[in-house]
């Protein structure tokens, strides 16, 4: 439809994928694998664990920078978060469970979630690379972090912002967005900022600063952010898909020919990282600090 992201069926051939993929590098996907059931539980136990005591939720710390609790501050006072480092990781995720003191039950469904949410990322991705003609390109080694996501949006801080302007730094991005509450808004190829309106049982998935370089430009990374629409609690999670911090970025040689010169250097995700928060570049522009001038 015209004016919103596309919605791809995972099941369905690949041309639909690549094609959402090229033009707006953000879409909606059907047939993910998590059961819609898993999903409300998690958003339950998310609403739950963020009713803890400060000093509860202050307990869960940061591995990286931006991984742990970050309460409401000056510059994003609508919002709230908690991170998991590894989902793919039992440890990690234990010690998410403890650090938060989850129930017996908070802990089979957080366990079941990063289980489903895991495999849901690196099968999205799997698909878009043979979308793009990589048949055998893995993801097996590439770490998954989620962040739970609070807003506390009033009558008041209509029309404010509750996350500023960004990308992501990682390769992609799958999001259980709020199924009630709207606010997040992608920019599409012409610049202008798109509202992502609620869509139950779905996932939204979008591609970070890793994926331009990794394409050889052919993906772009994609803008966005969350606007307050209307008053309520608007709760989400994201799960960012990166490369391990020593893996080397670099385009495939599927990505690379006569026509297609390489446009980027080889950089590690962390050095990319680094480069990013050293810069204070977290709309893209570090991007532009790896290209190969010609």
């Amino acid at each position: 439809m015209e004016g919103k992201i596309p919605v791809i069926d995972l099941e369905e051939n690949e041309g639909k994928l690549r094609k959402a993929i090229e033009k707006w590098s953000c879409f909606r996907v059907v047939n993910h694998g998590v059961p819609t059931k898993l999903m409300e539980e998690m958003k339950s136990v998310a609403r739950e664990l963020f009713d803890r005591p400060i000093e509860i939720k202050r307990q869960n710390v940061e591995v990286l920078p931006g991984s742990g609790y970050m309460a409401p501050s000056e510059k994003n006072p609508l919002y709230e978060a908690f991170g998991l480092f590894d989902v793919a990781s039992s440890v990690s995720v234990s010690k998410f469970c403890s650090q938060l003191q989850a129930t017996p039950h908070q802990r089979e469904i957080i366990q079941s979630y990063a289980g489903a949410i895991y495999k849901a990322a690196t099968n999205i991705a799997s698909k878009m690379c043979r979308s793009m003609g990589l048949t055998d390109y893995s993801f097996e080694d590439w770490p998954c972090q989620f962040r739970i996501n609070k807003y506390t949006f009033t009558s008041e801080t209509i029309g404010s912002s509750g996350v500023q302007i960004h990308t992501d730094s990682g390769f992609l991005t799958v999001l259980q967005d709020d199924e009630t509450l709207g606010g997040l808004e992608v920019m599409n190829d012409s610049g202008e900022f798109m509202a992502v309106d609620p869509l139950p049982g779905t996932l939204v998935v979008n591609l970070g600063d890793v994926a331009v370089p990794w394409s050889n430009g052919t993906i772009r990374n994609v803008l966005h952010r969350v606007q307050c629409k209307g008053a309520g609690i608007r709760t989400s999670i994201a799960t960012f898909l990166s490369p391990p911090p020593e893996k080397i970025i670099e385009a495939p040689p599927e990505f690379v020919d006569a026509e297609h010169p390489r446009l980027f250097a080889p950089v590690t995700y962390q050095e990319l990282r680094r480069l990013r928060a050293l810069h204070k570049m977290h709309s893209g522009e570090v991007i532009e600090l790896i290209r190969i001038n010609k």
